[in-house]
C-alpha cells in the first residue's frame, strides 16, 4: 500500500512538473540579426582644403533583424552605395578625419538608406549600419 501511494504521488508530481521542465526547455524568441557586407569597399572623393582631392575608403555592413531581409539588400545594392557615396561626397576634410564626423556619417549613412528603402520597399529593414573599415587620405 505505502508504495501504491508513495507511486501515484511521484506520478502526480511529475504530471504537475513536466508543464514546468517542457516550458524551461524552450528557447527565447528573438531578433536573429544577420550582417550584409557591400562588396567591393566603397572609395570616393571628398572636398579638402586647397586644390587637392582627398579620398576615402571605407568598407560597409549593414545589420539586419531578419535574415530573410538579404535577398532584399542585394537587390538594392546599387542604390545603397550610391546613397553611401553621396553621403561621403558632400563632406569636408575636418569632418572626415575626426571621430565625431565620422559618427555623424555613419548616422547620416543609415538615415539615408532607411528612408530610400522604405521608398522603395514600404519598410525600415537596416538596423544599423557599420563601418568595419575607414581610410582616408
Amino acid at each position: 500500500m505505502y508504495f501504491k501511494t508513495l507511486r501515484f504521488f511521484s506520478l502526480m508530481l511529475i504530471s504537475l512538473l513536466s508543464p514546468a521542465l517542457c516550458a524551461s526547455e524552450e528557447q527565447p524568441t528573438g531578433p536573429n540579426y544577420a550582417y550584409y557586407q557591400l562588396m567591393p569597399d566603397i572609395t570616393t572623393n571628398y572636398y579638402t582644403q586647397g586644390k587637392q582631392l582627398g579620398y576615402v575608403r571605407v568598407q560597409v555592413h549593414l545589420m539586419v533583424l531578419d535574415p530573410a531581409q538579404i535577398p532584399v539588400l542585394e537587390h538594392h545594392d546599387p542604390l545603397i552605395r550610391d546613397a553611401i557615396i553621396e553621403v561621403l561626397g558632400r563632406e569636408g576634410e575636418a569632418t572626415v578625419k575626426s571621430l565625431a564626423g565620422l559618427e555623424q556619417i555613419r548616422q547620416q549613412c543609415l538615415d539615408t538608406v532607411n528612408e530610400l528603402l522604405v521608398a522603395e520597399t514600404g519598410q525600415k529593414i537596416v538596423k544599423e549600419l557599420l563601418f568595419t573599415s575607414f581610410l582616408n587620405e
